[in-house]
C-alpha cells in the first residue's frame, strides 16, 4: 500500500543574481530534485523587483527560505549549502527520518 506523501510549499527570497543568492538556488534545487522530487512547490521571489512581497513576510535578510506548507511556518536564512542544516532548520530532516522507518 503506498503512503500518501506531503507536499511542500516553499518560497525563496533573493537579492537579484548575488553569489549568494545563486548558491541558495542552486543548493535548494539540488536538496529538492534529489529528496522531493514531486511533492514541492517553489515560488523564487527576488526582493529587488518585488520588495512589498518580502515586507509582506517580514523577510529582513536573504537569501531567506521561507516552508509555508505544511505548517507551521519556518524560515532559514543563508546560502543552503548545509544539506542537514536546511531540513532540521525546516523540520524535514524529522519526517524524513519518520518515513525510513515506515
Amino acid at each position: 500500500m503506498s503512503q500518501l506523501r506531503k507536499s511542500y510549499v516553499l518560497k525563496l527570497y533573493i537579492s537579484g543574481n548575488t553569489p549568494n543568492s545563486v548558491q541558495a538556488l542552486n543548493s535548494l534545487k539540488n536538496i529538492l530534485e534529489q529528496d522531493f522530487q514531486g511533492v514541492y512547490a517553489l515560488k523564487v521571489i527576488d526582493v529587488l523587483k518585488n520588495p512589498q512581497l518580502a515586507e509582506e513576510d517580514k523577510i529582513i535578510a536573504t537569501p531567506t527560505l521561507s516552508k509555508v506548507l505544511p505548517p507551521p511556518v519556518r524560515k532559514i536564512i543563508g546560502d543552503l549549502s548545509d544539506r542537514q542544516k536546511v531540513l532540521i532548520g525546516l523540520d524535514l530532516l524529522y519526517e524524513e527520518f519518520d518515513q525510513e522507518e515506515s
